[in-house]
């Protein structure tokens, strides 16, 4: 496989995994988070950060619209609910953890 290839597999496949994502806005953030150590957001900074690394000009709300498909603050009001005490202190008690 030639390094052109490649991209273009793993770019195919970041695309896949964003439309995968869309089709299923019930899974939420923070049980991504649990669950799998990473959530949309933080897609969007690794996207951000990697437009950073590149010097394409792009900004936060950007790369979040370009992960979510619509601005952050419609997905949000539209998509996203509270996370419950259960969840929060799981998630707390993961970053704890992380941070041992």
């Amino acid at each position: 496989m030639t390094k052109d290839q490649q991209t273009e597999l793993e770019a195919a496949t970041f695309r896949r995994l964003l439309a995968h994502l869309d089709s299923n806005k019930q899974v939420q953030n923070i049980e991504l988070m649990l669950v799998a150590d990473f959530c949309r957001n933080c897609l969007s900074k690794w996207y951000l950060s990697e437009a950073q690394k590149a010097n394409i000009d792009l900004s936060d709300d950007e790369a979040r619209q370009h992960v979510y498909k619509m601005p952050y603050s419609q997905w949000k009001q539209e998509h996203q609910l509270p996370a419950t005490k259960e969840q929060m202190l799981a998630f707390d008690a993961k970053t704890a953890a992380k941070q041992k």
